[in-house]
């Protein structure tokens, strides 16, 4: 059938019913999920919380193909900080997001998703007025995935504010993952920067560059707000493009060097094909791409993150975490979705101690 939506095996989630009108019909308002899986995810505090975009990715299940001629779409839970709570839920690890959703069906899907895939949805806003966002993409591989946002005028995500960060949760996560995109607009850059206050002084304060044209009014304006935030955090992963926004340089050894002079103790630039560069002050590590047949590269730098956390948590040495985060991101690129092709940590150790190649088979959560 022309244009119809494809939903994974899978997606239908058992939580319980949900509340979802707002007091007095207006603000930003908490909704409730009922049910043993909504209470589960939030039996213990998350390790890893992270802030920033959620919700709907459509991908097309026809590849080669531009959206005007593709038939169906695979719908899928979205938003890269979303996909890096995903992923280290994945790996064993409590999860939280701080983003916000519309009071529509699509909105109900993110937070049942999320929850069905492990992470704590508590800290979700749902936001009348604004629509859920979806985001479509194309898919050419090997390595042109063209994306469409559609977050106009703004986003509920967006609307998260300095009031409605919970203070505690965020100064007492193991990792705390921002990312760049939510310094792009008000209210949510107020919301970031006090969520970033209550970090102060604290290890694994994680910034994804995460720069996204089309969200932001000018580079100038990202580039700004980006030097601005960078004191803050103690560990800075972007590719070239994104450092080369941030601090000026694209080659990976002076922009890691820059971010380190801006105040980071671990910069982290992802080379596509090249590998991956990381410094600390004291140590240089590089690793090479890990070779896999992509079917879709969007997925690749959430596994990627979600996999970093697992490193910094784990305390494994800076060599094995960007490894493990490399194999991630080689395992996810291989499959055509994002969230549900997050990777556990024995198929992340298949590629990386035993030498198996990344499976190019879809997973289904």
């Amino acid at each position: 059938m022309v244009g119809a939506l494809a939903v994974p095996d899978g997606s239908r989630g058992t939580v319980g019913r949900a509340r979802w009108r707002a007091p007095g019909g207006g603000g930003v308002v908490t909704a409730a999920v009922d049910g043993p899986a909504g209470r589960a995810a939030r039996r213990d505090p998350p390790a890893v919380v992270t802030m920033g975009r959620s919700g709907v990715d459509l991908y097309p299940l026809q590849t080669g193909v531009g959206l005007e001629d593709v038939e169906t779409f695979g719908k899928f839970l979205g938003g890269s900080p979303t996909n890096v709570a995903v992923a280290a839920a994945r790996l064993g690890h409590g999860a939280a997001v701080l983003t916000g959703v519309g009071d529509d069906p699509f909105g109900r899907y993110v937070r049942r998703e999320m929850v069905r895939l492990g992470v704590d949805d508590l800290h979700v806003r749902v936001v009348p007025g604004y629509a859920t966002p979806v985001t479509f993409c194309e898919i050419f591989p090997p390595d042109d995935f063209p994306l469409y946002f559609y977050r106009r005028p703004s986003a509920p995500d967006m609307q998260l504010r300095a009031e409605d960060v919970p203070a505690a949760l965020v100064r007492d996560a193991a990792v705390m993952w921002f990312s760049g995109t939510g310094l792009s607009q008000e209210p949510s850059r107020a919301a970031q920067l006090a969520a970033l206050d209550a970090r102060a002084g604290r290890p694994h304060t994680v910034l994804d560059l995460d720069y996204r044209p089309a969200l932001w009014a000018s580079p100038e304006e990202a580039r700004a707000q980006v030097r601005g935030f960078l004191p803050g955090v103690t560990v800075a992963v972007g590719n070239r493009d994104e450092c080369d926004l941030a601090v000026g340089e694209r080659d990976p050894d002076r922009a890691a060097d820059a971010l380190l002079d801006a105040g980071v103790e671990l910069a982290v630039v992802k080379q596509g094909p090249a590998g991956t560069l990381a410094k600390t002050r004291a140590e240089r590590v590089e690793v090479p791409a890990l070779r896999t047949t992509v079917v879709n590269g969007l997925g690749a730098g959430d596994a990627f993150g979600g996999a970093l956390c697992h490193g910094l948590l784990r305390g494994w040495s800076l060599h094995r975490t960007i490894t493990a985060a490399s194999a991630a991101g080689a395992i996810v690129a291989s499959r055509l979705e994002c969230s549900t092709a997050m990777p556990t940590e024995g198929e992340i150790l298949a590629v990386i101690d035993e030498g198996a190649a990344p499976h190019t088979v879809e997973r289904r959560a």
